[in-house]
Parts: structure tokens; C-alpha cells; sequence
């Protein structure tokens, strides 16, 4: 029997990556740190990254991903941008252009959203994801991949090193 696993739904797979936007410059990285761990087929990465791991084996090279917009965090959505009168906020003086604050829904759903324009009467903020309508410039390298546990499956995350702790 083999002790090759190739990426699959209920593998839990190990990774090291670099994310970088359109010109190159990095946005964020594990490299240094402890590969990030996920539950593969369980949306715990964005579809794009997801699809592209499928079927691959850890110990190889690395290999490079370009993730669409779609496949990524969405294309930016003009219905999540809002204006707000000053009136309903009580924001700290400290507080400003780029910052993030959270809102919450009718429902009571809290959404984080980022301060882009901060005027006498009103506050227009941003609830897209940063890199919504951003391709996403990969660089992957395998750590491990190995078959879940039940208990991984059932609860629908990764346990361990880099993934979830009870």
C-alpha cells in the first residue's frame, strides 16, 4: 500500500503559500510560519485555490495558481457599499479613512467594513472583502496530505497542527 495521497473531499491537506495581487507584491504568506491546514471539499479556502489543489500530491514543487475574481472573493458589489449620516455613528475620534468597523444587519449578522470616505454629514463604508474583484497570484507548496479522520469529517474542519484545536 502506498503512503502517496492525493488531494481529495475529506483530505486534510498542509500547505505553505504565498499570495501576491496583480504586480507581484506580496499581500500575505505562511512561509516562516506553520502551513496553513484545511479540510479539503469543505470550502474552507476559495473555490479557485480548492479546485486547483484537487488531485495533487504533496512532495512535489511548487506550482503557481491565478485565481478569477469569481473563484476568489467575488467581484466587487456596488449594493455593499453604503452611505451612512454621521447622525447613526459614534465613532471614536481616532478612528478613519481605511479603518475597519462592523456593522450589523437587521438580522443581526455583524459584516466588517472598511471606512473609505469620512465626510461632515456621513460615512461611506465598504463591505466587500479587500481583495474582492482582484485576481489572486498564488504560489503553493504541499506540505502533507493525508485521508480525515471521522471525526474531521464530522465536524468539518481539519484538527491538529495548523488546522483546528478541541
Amino acid at each position: 500500500m502506498s503512503d502517496l495521497h492525493l488531494v481529495a473531499n475529506n483530505t486534510v491537506v498542509s500547505f505553505h503559500y504565498t499570495l501576491k495581487d496583480k504586480d507581484g507584491k506580496v499581500l500575505d504568506s505562511s512561509e516562516g510560519g506553520q502551513p496553513l491546514a484545511y479540510l479539503h471539499g469543505h470550502g474552507h479556502i476559495v473555490p479557485g485555490l480548492e479546485r486547483a489543489m484537487m488531485g495533487k500530491a504533496a512532495g512535489g514543487n511548487a506550482f503557481q495558481v491565478v485565481v478569477t475574481p469569481e473563484e476568489g472573493y467575488g467581484t466587487k458589489r456596488e449594493d455593499l457599499i453604503i452611505t451612512v449620516p454621521r447622525e447613526h455613528w459614534s465613532l471614536p475620534e481616532t478612528v478613519g479613512v481605511g479603518e475597519i468597523v462592523e456593522l450589523q444587519s437587521d438580522a443581526g449578522q455583524r459584516l466588517p467594513a472598511r471606512i473609505v470616505e469620512m465626510k461632515p454629514d456621513a460615512i461611506t463604508l465598504d463591505a466587500n472583502h479587500p481583495l474582492a474583484g482582484e485576481a489572486l497570484h498564488f504560489e503553493i507548496t504541499l506540505v502533507s496530505v493525508r485521508p480525515a479522520t471521522e471525526e474531521e469529517v464530522e465536524h468539518g474542519h481539519a484538527h491538529g497542527p495548523g488546522g483546528h484545536q478541541h
